[in-house]
């Protein structure tokens, strides 16, 4: 079937000094298409976006909009030329109204309530501030704004990597509707189960070209991931082994490094309790909205506890601070890369933080340049652009976010989605380097929005429901199917799990 091409670029190539983030890049749509954009962390699908929407602009290349060309300053003239983006980030002002950011964006008011209820949220308040707002939210909202203008393009840009699955599957339920419409969808994802489920075809990006265009089809993953890591890559790279040992003798028999007990704080965490114990790596799985966030949160000092206790080897601990927490051996990997980063500083500078805070007099720098020169090479951290951290991708960002802590050394991290928006191969690097410290007597907590990748990286998984731990579950028993039903609150089957829960919920 022929589609009339709604955008077409050609050759765009983009510098930031000796950096080239674009090279030759291409991309083609067509009318009523969902059409994927795919490469590793790095490849340039985030700048390519950025570029067609305005907000960067390309050093040199061929835009064409409906076959006229496209070049413009802003995202608004991007608007009104009828492509519009939703970033990873929500690009909401946390400290206006929710009103205020529509008028900002001259969102015509309801047909963005129109699609804030078809998105799945329901009572929202325009007055509230932005700030207020769980992540998630924001993020629909995000996409509301840009529905509401009836874009002829819209760009995805790993629209679904923040959202619980039933916000997740409502969005990807709009997005299918925008595929049978005059109007085209270019959608980013590492998932490649929604890439089959939405697609028509993909756009695959290396190293800032375009390398190929696949129609997708039954066994185009292999050939995915084939054009995205190269011709001198085997396939994602699988994750370490810890020992030869079973996990499960390795932790059942380990002195608990973190006990929590009936731990209570804010409206939604209720009534929490778990251990979680030396050389583990234990997995959080919930729905937006269970109080997730606020468990990391106040185990990472950032909130103080309403109930309940915090004891780390056998110590009860209170914090009223995140330094607290650090000084206790507690660090914390958040999900959003910005709110750990000094954004405009450089990969030393942000890895070598910890060194210098809290502490008076001298700085070792020689001890300092040689630990953080480890941790770089540690998590193979792409440091070409050694100016900015921003200018990094968001996987060898996340990776300082966890270097720090390596280069300093760490007894108990909390990785609250750590991967979250970062390509398969990425991912499977900071699996395998959680599962490394665990084996080396760290002990790991981390919350995954992913439930299918739960396996690849915990020793066990605690599943929170209302506020509270409504299971345990070993991970060889921790499959996508039995998680979901514990995450929704419904009993489990007799035949899913063998044997026991290591802690049966109250």
């Amino acid at each position: 079937m022929t589609r009339e091409l709604l955008l077409d670029a050609s050759g765009v190539a983009k510098n930031y000094g000796a950096v080239a983030a674009l090279s030759n890049a291409s991309l083609a749509v067509g009318a009523g298409e969902i059409h994927a954009l795919m490469g590793a962390n790095g490849a340039g699908k985030s700048t390519l976006v950025k570029i067609l929407t305005g907000a960067v602009k390309h050093d040199t290349g061929q835009i064409l909009i409906r076959g006229k060309t496209h070049r413009v300053n802003s995202p608004a003239e991007a608007r009104r030329s009828g492509l519009v983006s939703v970033y990873q980030e929500p690009a909401i002002i946390p400290d206006l109204e929710v009103a205020d950011n529509l008028r900002l964006t001259e969102t015509p008011i309801e047909p963005f309530r129109h699609w804030v209820s078809e998105l799945g949220v329901n009572d929202l308040d325009l007055r509230e501030t932005a700030r207020n707002l769980p992540l998630a939210v924001l993020r629909v909202l995000d996409l509301a704004r840009a529905l509401a203008i009836e874009p002829d393009v819209l760009l995805l840009d790993e629209m679904t990597a923040a959202l619980p699955a039933d916000l997740a599957e409502k969005v990807l339920d709009v997005v299918r509707r925008q595929g049978t419409t005059s109007r085209a969808v270019i959608f980013i994802s590492h998932r490649f189960l929604e890439i089959s489920a939405l697609c028509d075809r993909a756009t695959v990006l290396r190293d800032g070209a375009t390398v190929g265009v696949v129609d997708i089809e039954e066994g185009v993953e292999e050939r995915i991931v084939e054009l995205m890591l190269g011709p001198a890559a085997d396939g994602p790279e699988q994750p370490a082994s810890r020992t030869t040992t079973p996990i499960s003798e390795q932790t059942s028999a380990a002195r608990p490094r973190l006990t929590v007990s009936k731990l209570g704080a804010g409206t939604k965490l209720q009534d929490v309790s778990f251990e979680l114990r030396v050389g583990e790596v234990l997995g959080v799985v919930a729905l937006e909205g269970q109080g997730q966030d606020e468990l990391f949160e106040t185990l990472s000092g950032f909130r103080r506890p309403s109930s309940g206790t915090i004891s780390i080897d056998g110590t009860e601990q209170r914090f009223g601070h995140p330094a607290d927490a650090i000084r206790a051996g507690l660090v914390y990997v958040p999900s959003n890369r910005v709110d750990a980063l000094l954004m405009q500083r450089s990969v030393r500078e942000n890895i070598a933080l910890p060194f210098c805070a809290g502490s008076w007099g001298p700085i070792d720098m020689t001890r300092e340049a040689e630990r953080v020169g480890k941790a770089i090479d540690r998590l193979q951290i792409d440091t070409r652009a050694q100016g900015q951290v921003q200018r990094l991708s968001g996987g060898n960002q996340q990776k300082v976010t966890i270097a720090r802590w390596i280069a300093t050394g760490v007894d108990t991290l909390l990785c609250f989605d750590p991967t979250r928006g970062i390509d398969i191969r990425t991912k499977r690097q900071i699996y395998a380097l959680l599962k490394e410290l665990a084996a080396h007597g760290s002990s790991v907590l981390v919350y995954t929005s992913e439930l299918q990748e739960v396996q690849l990286v915990c020793d066990r998984v605690v599943v929170i429901f209302g506020g509270r731990v409504v299971d345990v579950f070993p991970a060889d028993a921790a499959d996508e199917p039995t998680l979901m039903r514990a995450a929704y609150g419904l009993p489990r089957l007799a035949a899913t799990v063998a044997g026991q829960p290591d802690h049966a919920p109250a």
